[in-house]
């Protein structure tokens, strides 16, 4: 019975983390346990200081039932947000705060076979620098571009690790249980579990970086395909341009709409003499590359036609790509998520736009188009999530090297 009542434990925790405040009756009805059981449970962890009572729920017209919440200071989980050239490491509490400055340095993933292991040594560092101790960190949780195994721990597309899973490399550095996932699919888990997808039941999540990603929530779920690879949506091919995809196809989305295809047409604008703020802002050398997406971004906010006409042309592109989503799968609703979603509004009209084009009406018309309400902290959010959707469930899958090299051939890379 010990064993049957942390686990039950563990299930309270993980629906107050994700709900925030529930009654009684409202958890006893989500881990599917009766009232008494699960009143029991609440007394022994309010008890054991994990569980506290925080007043009475808004009066409906009934007896107010009487709420719960978690303490922040239960439980830590270890957020990790990446991108091909920068990634960020933070440490949450049970209310997704940080609990330290997020630690942001450069690590470029592409022709890297020291990435996984700077990685792990990176994160190990984070955890001493915070002092917190290990038992109370549930899990690692890291959002990557890339093919992502999530079942057995492997991306196929960066961090080698010669033999071992990616999670096993890293939990034999951190001893601390780790979990990974595409990054445009975290992005969806965070607008699924905190933000604007929140309860509904079809959501696409398009997640505006480097690439062009997409999260896809269906029935309710995260919807990752058989091994965790579906949502390729920046290498949908759109376009007849004869540019050269990371993917080493030609004519894909990502080739027009990504961040850093924006910079370049930026790079080519002004050397035409186009008249914009970004000729004195802009720097253009690679490694600035985060500073300068920044730059046309914030400049677009503040009005400049170039830079707002560079980023409504990729609006208009990515809402060609979203009819195609929309005539397949129907969705709610539309998140724009990631890096690229500070522009706001901006990429609401040229989208529209495509859809009113490129979308049959009595589709189109069901369909919403809005803005995180997480944006750019969304990856780190849903690497928290991550870790606690995992919490109390039973240990990965084993990786095995030659199941990876069935799945995606040597060489065959993505970075969306």
């Amino acid at each position: 019975m010990a064993g049957k009542s942390l686990l039950y434990k563990k299930k309270i925790i993980k629906q107050l983390y994700f709900a925030g405040l529930l009654s009684c009756a409202e958890l006893s009805h989500k881990i599917d346990k009766s009232l008494s059981l699960t009143t029991k449970m609440l007394n022994e962890l309010i008890t054991e200081g994990t569980v506290i009572e925080t007043g009475y729920a808004p009066s409906s017209g009934g007896r107010r039932p009487l709420m719960y919440s978690l303490k922040p200071d239960i439980l830590y989980t270890v957020a990790v947000a990446m991108d091909q050239f920068f990634t960020r490491i933070s440490i949450m509490d049970m209310q997704n705060r940080h609990v330290q400055e997020i630690e942001k340095f450069e690590l470029k993933l592409a022709d890297n076979p020291q990435a996984a292991t700077m990685l792990a040594e990176k994160i190990e560092q984070v955890i001493e620098k915070s002092g917190i101790a290990k038992s109370k960190i549930p899990g690692i949780g890291i959002g990557m571009p890339g093919f992502v195994d999530p079942n057995i721990g492997a991306n196929y597309t960066f961090l080698p690790t010669k033999g071992e899973s990616l999670v096993d490399l890293i939990y034999r550095k951190t001893n601390i249980p780790t979990y990974i996932e595409n990054d445009s699919s975290i992005v969806a888990l965070a607008e699924l579990r905190f933000g604007a997808a929140r309860n509904r039941k079809n959501a696409m999540v398009i997640n505006i970086g480097w690439g062009v990603g997409l999260g896809m929530i269906l029935n309710g779920e995260l919807f990752r395909g058989d091994n965790g690879f579906a949502g390729e949506f920046s290498h949908i091919p759109l376009f007849n341009n004869g540019k050269l995809c990371s993917c080493g196809k030609s004519g894909c989305l990502e080739t027009e709409t990504s961040l850093f295809v924006i910079i370049e047409k930026a790079k080519e604008g002004l050397k035409k003499e186009r008249v914009s703020v970004l000729k004195q802002l802009l720097s253009g050398r690679e490694e600035d590359l985060e500073k300068d997406a920044e730059t046309i971004i914030s400049s677009a906010g503040k009005g400049d036609r170039f830079a707002i006409e560079l980023l409504s042309e990729a609006g208009y592109n990515i809402g060609r790509g979203i009819a195609i989503l929309i005539h397949l799968l129907n969705p709610g609703i539309v998140v724009l998520s990631g890096r690229g979603a500070s522009a706001g509004k901006i990429w609401q009209a040229p989208i529209q736009q495509a859809l009113n084009e490129h979308c049959i009406p009595q589709l189109a018309v069901n369909t919403e188009i809005i803005m995180s309400t997480t944006g750019y902290e969304a990856e780190l959010t849903g690497s928290a999530a991550l870790v606690m959707d995992k919490y109390g469930e039973a240990a990965k899958k084993t990786f095995k090297p030659e199941k990876a090299k069935k799945i995606l051939p040597k060489g065959n890379k993505t970075i969306s």
